[in-house]
């Protein structure tokens, strides 16, 4: 295959897509196939002649699509949505076609000077102070690495970077009880140890499961007292169990009153804060010193594409930033080199995809859609309230809840009817010491009637439990 070849794949391609999202809804979300099922139908010694593109292309139509769980599906309501307005899947062929590796900015200055627009677009449409900048990540994960990194760094007064953590005191990261997981990865591989992530505990009976301030406050002054070293606090706005929101200028108050950075995790929320009346949600945000949310989560930017603002980014550029001299470009010295700001050197050209999205779909349709998955999840809530045997454990946040049905037991055979069934996707978690199934609505194609479907698949498969 050579680039004469590929403009007639690509039609074909791009008609193969077309019919795949036209006929989704007919599909089973989830597959129903065992594991190790799909690799006996693949399973090849690896091909030592070329084999003709139409019979990988062929056997590609025949044996993946089936083999897939479908994140695109209207009915997707599992883990987060990831979602793919078509302007992103546009703007990531073109930026495939280019292939560009963005790491510098004299490698693909487009790609890097795109990116601080978009940025400036993001953080105006959220309603974040004018002195926030950021970066483009691939995931939140990394995001929380590198300013998981910044507040070791800060703390150690870089001492780290050149002597690494032998010797150096005991440093501790805070975070809510309902942060995500990838808080403790970040604690785990910047080398504080995961014995050293203090998990705060919420306040009793709080509407959004906040982290107590009281309790934060109380835990850094007796660690303080044992001799060990306060880093950094860690808060989140739309945690992924339930939902959870923290008290963002209660605890933003108690960590700089202890002179500790704050990072909050808005990685699924943050979309929703294009929209004003959800902002009460992250109320104090501007004292922020670091924020993470995924376009590619809520707002319809294709995965990946996480976006990092940061009020000041000299601390994470010194945490994070290598210049050898095969990376400098001659004469720029101060031009911006955004792998300085995370982890891996090379980049791929994501601003494009929101540069793509934000015209195509402008703010007033991205609220539009936000607003109705908000609407839609507390319709749907309240129906199933109704149904026998059910009950809303965690009420809507945003657009995601959760509920269970009798006890343990039957929650989760019913869940496992549920997407056996295939009609819709769903997820469980443990909340309070019960399992309970969630409800997250931000599928970029889901409708009222995707979404009014829950409870009547919910009641039909719950009969006989």
């Amino acid at each position: 295959m050579d680039y004469s070849d590929l403009a007639d794949w690509q039609k074909r391609a791009a008609d193969w897509a077309r019919d795949y999202h036209a006929g989704l809804r007919d599909r089973p979300v989830r597959p129903n196939i065992a594991p190790g099922e799909f690799l006996a139908k693949i399973d090849a010694p690896v091909p030592e002649q070329p084999d003709p593109v139409e019979a990988i292309f062929d056997d590609f139509t025949r044996l993946v699509p089936d083999a897939m769980t479908h994140w695109q599906h209207p009915r997707f309501f599992a883990y987060f949505p990831a979602n793919a307005a078509p302007a992103s899947m546009l703007a990531e062929q073109l930026a495939n076609a280019m292939s560009a590796q963005a790491m510098l900015w004299q490698t693909a200055p487009a790609a890097n000077e795109m990116e601080e627009l978009v940025i400036r677009w993001l953080r105006d449409a959220m309603g974040l102070p004018l002195g926030f900048t950021g970066t483009i990540h691939d995931s939140a994960t990394t995001a929380t690495f590198s300013a998981v990194t910044t507040m070791r760094e800060l703390a150690l007064g870089h001492e780290g970077i050149t002597k690494g953590l032998s010797g150096a005191p005991t440093l501790r990261i805070y975070a809510s009880a309902q942060t995500h997981s990838s808080v403790d990865k970040a604690v785990r591989l910047s080398g504080i140890g995961q014995d050293n992530l203090v998990k705060v505990p919420t306040v009793p009976g709080h509407p959004t499961w906040s982290m107590d301030p009281d309790a934060l406050d109380r835990l850094i002054r007796d660690d303080l007292a044992a001799g060990l070293k306060p880093a950094g606090v860690v808060l989140c706005v739309g945690g992924t169990s339930i939902g959870a929101c923290d008290d963002i200028t209660a605890c933003i108050d108690v960590a700089h009153a202890h002179g500790l950075t704050v990072h909050v995790d808005a990685a699924w929320a943050g979309s929703a804060m294009i929209c004003e009346e959800f902002r009460t949600l992250w109320t104090g945000i501007e004292a922020a010193d670091s924020i993470i949310f995924n376009p590619h989560k809520w707002l319809g930017a294709q995965f990946d594409c996480a976006v990092q603002f940061l009020r000041d980014p000299a601390p994470q550029i010194g945490a994070m930033g290598l210049r050898p001299e095969y990376l400098r470009t001659q004469g720029k010295d101060e031009v911006v080199n955004y792998n300085e700001w995370t982890l891996p050197l090379g980049r791929r050209f994501r601003a494009l995809k929101l540069w793509f999205l934000l015209r195509a779909e402008g703010l007033s349709g991205l609220r539009a859609r936000i607003r109705n998955h908000v609407a839609w999840t507390n319709e749907v809530a309240e129906v199933i309230a109704t149904l026998p045997g059910f009950e809303i454990t965690t009420p809507p946040i945003l657009s995601l809840f959760t509920f269970r049905f009798h006890d343990d037991a039957k929650t989760a055979a019913l869940l496992e009817r549920v997407n056996r069934d295939g009609r819709l996707y769903l997820t469980q978690t443990q909340h309070e010491g019960q399992f309970v199934i969630r409800v997250s609505v931000g599928q970029y194609s889901t409708t009222r009637d995707d979404v009014m479907m829950i409870p009547d698949v919910l009641q039909e498969l719950s009969r006989d439990l």
